[in-house]
């Protein structure tokens, strides 16, 4: 949906003709102008040829009926994916900020895709419209959903599955800024927040950096924010970096009562940087001092994610290393066992402990795996012994690969496997 557009094209109209076309958007959830009755034919027709409300999308459904994944065809013919998660009555969206990635951490299927674009803002917006919609016209039921792929434009959605969860433990309270939040309104949005039929929650934890989009990102969130249009409230909101610390300055400033959640996966740079590029630009000294003057400035708690590799990053050792790095009492890490992605990892270059004979046998391991379930409650109560909040994170979607790590177009995955441009 082209944001840009719509607003242009109300230019020449009275002021509340916009706020008419966006209640009926946003509020009223309609998927063809036709329905927005409360607008003149004539401008109802200039709509539907400049500015249409179809997202074509191709979505997926686990087993257990708690997650669906869309596939998003945009104007230009690009992909992103985004996932609905549902789960005692809530219902939470992992929206996608970039076409691709350009940071290439190991372990993420984006990042084999590469960086193909931003996203709008209206882009970005698009992903939650379109849940809205479905969730809409698809209550929960007790029954399960079935995993299974299907074409449509919305406007001929049918129904494909069930019940689904919340995302995190959203922590962050209202403050003045740029982000209108005040106690009235957040306890209206508390108060939805068990409404099954709508979004719930947001996190910016899809395909792509959202602070290498800041500007877009930014400009989404003030619209799923506001109060007359999606009206989301802003501890219902999440983003997560791989540490870009100007963006976190800036979040400080900008949407100071928005969640923050620094990826972190390593206790050391040496090891971080084989798993995250980025940390050559950004290491961990810098993103704990930015990272200490966000909660200073916020009085927010912030979540450090730590997804967990087996026999890479889950050592005993490791999580007393993590200990003395993370030493704020409003930081807290959340504990995610690793979601295979489909290709391989230099594994025998992750470990500390690897044979060099074998090593020089081969260049690549079978890829990574996931950290036992005993070794990740070894490494919690490391942490939790310490003084240090540690969450570990339920999995959805990994049939449909829509967990954590897996989202990529996977028609551009497999292109870029192939070694086609």
């Amino acid at each position: 949906m082209n944001l840009e557009k719509l607003e242009k094209i109300f230019e020449s109209e009275k002021p509340f003709r916009l706020k008419q076309a966006k209640q009926a958007i946003f509020r009223d959830l309609i998927e063809v102008w036709d329905e927005a009755t409360t607008l003149p034919l004539v401008l109802r027709e200039q709509l539907k040829k400049e500015v249409p409300l179809s997202i074509e999308a191709e979505i997926s459904t686990s087993a257990d009926g708690k997650t669906s994944k869309a596939l998003i065809c945009l104007e230009d013919k690009e992909e992103l994916e985004a996932v609905l998660m549902r789960h005692d009555g809530r219902n939470t969206v992992c929206v996608s900020s970039q076409v691709g990635c350009p940071l290439g951490c190991v372990f993420c299927a984006t990042g084999q895709m590469g960086f193909i674009r931003d996203l709008t803002a209206g882009e970005i917006v698009a992903q939650v419209l379109f849940w809205a919609r479905w969730l809409k016209k698809n209550p929960p039921s007790h029954s399960e959903g079935e995993a299974r792929p299907l074409r449509l434009v919305e406007g001929e959605a049918r129904r494909i599955s069930r019940s689904f969860p919340p995302r995190l433990a959203l922590l962050v309270d209202a403050r003045p800024g740029a982000i209108a939040q005040d106690d009235k309104k957040e306890k209206q949005n508390d108060k939805n927040s068990v409404n099954v039929n709508r979004v719930n929650n947001v996190v910016f934890m899809g395909m792509g950096e959202p602070f290498l989009n800041y500007d877009n990102v930014f400009e989404a969130i003030k619209i799923l924010n506001d109060d007359n249009l999606l009206g989301i409230g802003a501890r219902h909101i999440s983003i997560s970096t791989v540490g870009i610390i100007e963006g976190i300055e800036r979040m400080a400033l900008d949407m100071p009562q928005i969640n923050l959640a620094i990826s972190l996966h390593a206790p050391d740079d040496a090891l971080r940087q084989k798993l995250m590029p980025i940390d050559k630009k950004y290491p961990l000294e810098a993103i704990i001092a930015v990272a200490k003057d966000y909660v200073a400035k916020t009085n927010r708690k912030l979540m450090f994610e730590y997804i967990m590799i087996r026999g890479v990053n889950d050592s005993q050792e490791q999580a007393r290393q993590l200990v003395n790095l993370l030493d704020d009492r409003l930081f807290f890490v959340n504990l995610i066992a690793y979601n295979p992605t489909g290709g391989l990892a230099p594994l025998q270059n992750l470990q500390n402990n690897h044979d060099e004979a074998k090593e020089s046998k081969k260049d690549f391991a079978m890829g990574l795996e996931p950290s036992l379930p005993a070794q990740i409650k070894k490494f919690k109560d490391i942490l939790e012994k310490s003084g240090i909040q540690a969450l570990q994170r339920y999995r959805f979607g990994q049939d449909v690969r829509g967990a954590c790590g897996q989202l990529a177009s996977s028609r551009k995955v497999a292109k870029v496997m192939n070694g086609d441009n």
